[in-house]
């Protein structure tokens, strides 16, 4: 007679038996996960900007986050995903109203999304949404400084989303009060960006970069940097190993570099953030185009601040 196995080989071979047509009959991971530029349509028609994310957790549960039109990036616990249609809830955040922020959205050929959402005030609004470019670049080669603001008036500048407050003042860039965010009309892709600033006590004001992502400029209040990360944060997103921070008053520097999505942000000489991922659009974005150029915007609509020596160094 011959040979028999072993009893562990055996028991190894009915183990290779059982599990081979569960892994076959295991489901791909659903194709909804990813990142996704959404735009929404305004009760007004305006396009607002918005973003979300969705990803595995454990064995299989959706889970994600979620830029709404104002605000940070919120976490969604769970994202049902069944016929190719997501839902999910959110509590409000700076959205007027008390109920639950209500999306949906149908999955379309596996690149693009339609869907609708209620607001916490119970407006209801649809939206699409496109993947998000990935936005990888190696090191590039840079070309000449631009200067852009020249210290006289608002040249290469204009004003969105209020009343205009800006001025430039003994040569410097000086918002009187909240109104207006301050837009240059040129648009860019990868650069160098050195900027100074001012802001009075619990001052409030950002750096946007391509009018999608913002750098965090504000006088930081223990409750409010926890939520959004503080002084040159990507507000919401990324949050600065160290607090470089002068303080209310003092002029302060950043000099920032974004190449595709990846960030490094020094305050006042000091790197708070070195080469980390943007994830996505942060809330008062322009836009969520990301895979286009854009503009830097400055903040102006929470109050008083001041900038001078605008100076980019774009890539060639």
């Amino acid at each position: 007679m011959p040979d028999l196995p072993s009893p562990l080989i055996r028991a190894a071979l009915a183990a290779m038996v059982l599990v081979a047509p569960l892994a076959a009959q295991q489901a791909p991971p659903p194709k909804v996960i990813g990142r996704w530029d959404i735009t929404v349509t305004g009760s007004d028609g305006r396009p607002l900007p918005s973003w979300l994310e969705v990803h595995l957790s454990g064995r299989g549960v959706l889970v994600g986050r979620f830029v709404g039109v104002v605000g940070s990036v919120r976490p969604i616990s769970r994202i049902t995903f069944a016929n190719d249609t997501l839902r999910f809830s959110l509590p409000p955040q700076w959205e007027p109203g008390d109920s639950d922020l209500q999306v949906g959205g149908v999955l379309g050929g596996g690149d693009s999304l339609t869907g609708w959402l209620t607001t916490p005030d119970g407006v209801r609004m649809s939206w699409t949404g496109v993947r998000a470019p990935a936005l990888r670049h190696v090191n590039p080669p840079w070309a000449p400084a631009l200067r852009l603001f020249n210290g006289r008036d608002l040249t290469g500048w204009h004003s969105v989303g209020g009343t205009n407050q800006w001025s430039a003042v003994n040569g410097v860039l000086t918002n009187a009060k909240g109104g207006a965010n301050l837009v240059t009309d040129a648009v860019f892709t990868n650069f160098k960006l050195h900027v100074e600033f001012r802001y009075p006590p619990l001052g409030n004001s950002g750096v946007y970069l391509r009018g999608r992502h913002e750098v965090q400029v504000e006088d930081s209040v223990v409750s409010s940097a926890e939520a959004t990360g503080g002084l040159g944060a990507i507000y919401g997103f990324l949050i600065p190993n160290q607090n470089a921070a002068k303080g209310a008053g003092e002029w302060q520097t950043f000099d920032i570099t974004l190449i595709g999505r990846r960030v490094s942000v020094v305050l006042n000489g000091k790197q708070i953030i070195c080469e980390q991922e943007i994830p996505g659009p942060t809330g008062g974005a322009l836009d969520s185009r990301e895979g286009a150029a854009g503009p830097i915007m400055l903040q102006g609509d929470h109050g008083p601040v001041e900038y001078r020596n605008i100076v980019l160094t774009p890539a060639r």
